[in-house]
């Protein structure tokens, strides 16, 4: 048996929060949960989870700062990033990945595709 991976879900929303658990809890993950992009940072530096699903539109500190964060920090620079947007726009994609994101995914989530896109994120 592989060793459990732990998923940081960095998501203002209780729905999608709720949501993302729902999808991703089945498959055995650790899922931990932050409400803004502070709060993320901080998790993600105490924690070092392996994969950090991160929203972009964050009150506050949004997910490309927090990603650029991530990526500044010895402790969370080699974390996977997934970028969580509900913009589809080429310049949307491309601000995720400059600002150190592995990837992205657009919401809302297929619920049915969604764990095998984390899955090979998690590779």
């Amino acid at each position: 048996m592989s060793e459990q991976k732990t998923i940081l879900i960095i998501e203002d929303s209780e729905l999608n929060q709720r949501l993302l658990e729902a999808v991703l809890k089945p498959h055995g993950y650790r899922l931990l949960v932050a409400g803004d992009g502070e709060q993320g940072v901080a998790l993600a530096q105490a924690e070092q989870p392996d994969l950090v699903l991160m929203d972009v539109l964050l009150p506050g500190m949004n997910g490309y700062e927090a990603a650029r964060q991530l990526r500044a920090a010895p402790e969370t620079c080699g974390v996977v990033i997934v970028a969580l947007t509900a913009s589809t726009t080429p310049e949307e994609r491309d601000q995720a990945l400059a600002a150190g994101c592995d990837g992205y995914i657009v919401k809302p989530i297929d619920t049915r595709n969604f764990p095998k896109q984390i899955h090979c994120f998690l590779k």
